[in-house]
């Protein structure tokens, strides 16, 4: 049995009982749990192996890759920059980012590219690795890309592209790129442990991820045999050019280890955040309520970030999705407290989000990349959230 540390208030105790059963029956290997109500820390736990290959423990403040949960974070910081009067969602990009206009994207706001409708989910010619992770070269084939739909007509999770699109935006406006303007006015402002852009200095506190392949791989399962809600994305899968693949093939190689210090030491906004789970939760916190004095956004801003922009068939998750300006909304297997959450989910099971109504801000990761339909550390944990609300 996994020894479970940390502190739990009272009337969460639930939630400890999910997470020690996280462990024990739905795969953890390392992982932690944060919760805070109305600004206040009510569940910190963590527990189990940090590196599976040396027996390391996890501490209080091991890190882990929590992959596009940290789109919530980066789409923070543009929001912060929205507050300020510095950027204008509704304004074409191109007015920051002169490239961005060729190629028939002079007209597309902001807010688009936030909100997954750009239609830049890949790319005709992908960037070799090491010049993605250096940045310009990823910013400058963007900058000339093709939409691949007619922007604004439809939406498509812009899983890995979204970074770069985002960020550079960031980058044009404040001058600084995305993960030091996170670092310097956001994790500095609240004591967050958590960088997009590792710095060398903080390696050694870096959980190592473990991978779990599915028991069956619904692309070698003949077409009558696979579940009739599930057929329009096996589908997608098996076809080489459709979104849902070439999404995430815009390096070469398309396949990149988030284990090695080179992938996490770059500034990846969309997929490379390396925290704890207490940082996310706290950062949420912050964004509905004053947390030790501190907070993000007005209530004025918030409204205007986390209302929905684009809602229903996704292009390339080919299932329904809701977006706002940056944040998942909540949706049937959208683990959340209640509908006016927002936050975001990254591959494998890890999540942050807030529910103003409640005052909850949550935050988990884990190691053990599972993922898919009999993944429900983080259902379960939210259940016993929701259940420990008075």
């Amino acid at each position: 049995m996994t020894t479970i540390n940390g502190e739990v208030a009272y009337r969460f105790e639930p939630v400890r009982d999910a997470f020690a059963a996280n462990f024990d029956q739905h795969g953890d290997i390392g992982a932690a749990v944060c919760v805070y109500h109305h600004g206040q820390p009510v569940v910190d736990l963590w527990g189990g192996i940090a590196d599976p290959d040396t027996g390391r423990p996890w501490e209080r403040d091991t890190l882990q890759l929590v992959y596009s949960a940290t789109k919530g974070a980066t789409a923070t910081a543009a929001h912060l920059l929205v507050q300020r009067g510095e950027l204008d969602l509704d304004t074409p990009v191109a007015k920051y980012w002169p490239e961005f206009a060729a190629n028939g994207k002079a007209d597309i706001p902001v807010r688009w590219l936030l909100s997954h409708q750009a239609g830049i989910v890949a790319l005709d010619q992908p960037v070799p690795l090491a010049e993605a992770l250096a940045w310009q070269p990823m910013a400058d084939a963007l900058a000339a890309q093709r939409p691949q739909w007619t922007p604004g007509t439809a939406h498509g999770y812009h899983g890995r592209t979204w970074g770069w699109l985002v960020g550079e935006v960031i980058r044009r406006v404040s001058g600084r790129t995305p993960g030091r303007f996170f670092a310097d006015e956001i994790a500095t402002r609240l004591g967050l442990d958590f960088f997009i852009g590792l710095p060398e200095s903080e390696r050694d506190r870096v959980s190592r991820m473990s991978y779990r392949q599915p028991e069956v791989d619904l692309t070698t399962v003949p077409e009558d045999e696979i579940p009739e809600e599930l057929r329009d994305q096996v589908a997608a899968w098996r076809d080489p050019n459709s979104f849902s693949n070439k999404a995430f093939q815009v390096t070469d190689p398309a396949n990149i280890d988030f284990n090695s210090p080179e992938v996490q030491a770059a500034e990846l906004p969309a997929s490379n955040g390396i925290g704890t789970a207490h940082s996310l939760a706290r950062m949420y916190a912050a964004l509905i309520n004053e947390v030790d004095g501190a907070r993000l956004l007005t209530p004025g801003t918030l409204a205007s970030a986390t209302k929905e922009q684009a809602a229903g068939p996704d292009q390339v998750v080919v299932a329904p999705s809701r977006f706002s300006s940056g944040y998942m909304l909540p949706t049937k297997g959208n683990p959340m407290i209640g509908p006016n959450s927002f936050g975001h989910t990254g591959r494998g099971g890890s999540l942050g989000f807030a529910d103003p109504e409640h005052g909850i801000a949550f935050g988990y990761a884990m190691n053990h990349i599972i993922g898919g339909p009999d993944d429900v550390r983080a259902t379960a944990l939210v259940d016993a959230v929701r259940s420990s609300l008075p």
